[in-house]
């Protein structure tokens, strides 16, 4: 089904909110929806060629796998805060991103597991020396 969602609130009253080619809005119930794909542009048949990684990926955040409830699995990375997601599932971005889905949708109601599988932070810093924390004097003491 195509159509466009607001991309700050989505969802009200536990649905999907949506505004179809035709121009009506449509509430989806979430236990309805598998996924929901934001796309740069409709017509696509195929929405997402790879469903995993097939290296450790470099954008920081949360690189999580998602099982649904016929087994399939999806690969995605998310922010570590996980406020940024919202409380009716997980909002991931897929593995290919040069394909047209730009961000993924899932409701809690249809996935059966989600499995951190690692925490991809920014590189670790050089200590600094102590040495260099030591205050110069400005003025000797008498």
């Amino acid at each position: 089904m195509n159509g466009y969602v607001s991309s700050a609130s989505f969802i009200v009253d536990g649905k999907l909110e949506m505004l179809n080619t035709a121009g009506q809005v449509v509430g989806i119930d979430l236990k309805d929806i598998r996924c929901v794909y934001f796309v740069r542009e409709f017509g696509e048949t195929d929405l997402l060629a790879r469903k995993t990684f097939t290296t450790r990926p470099r954008a920081a955040g949360l690189w999580v796998r998602l099982r649904f409830k016929d087994n399939e699995l999806l690969e995605g990375t998310m922010p570590s805060d996980l406020t940024q997601s919202p409380a009716e599932g997980f909002l991931i971005n897929p593995p290919d991103l040069r394909s047209t889905t730009q961000r993924i949708f899932v409701p809690r109601t249809a996935l059966a597991a989600v499995a951190v599988l690692a925490v991809i932070g920014a590189q670790k810093r050089k200590r600094r020396d102590v040495a260099a924390d030591i205050q110069e004097t400005l003025f000797e003491e008498q």
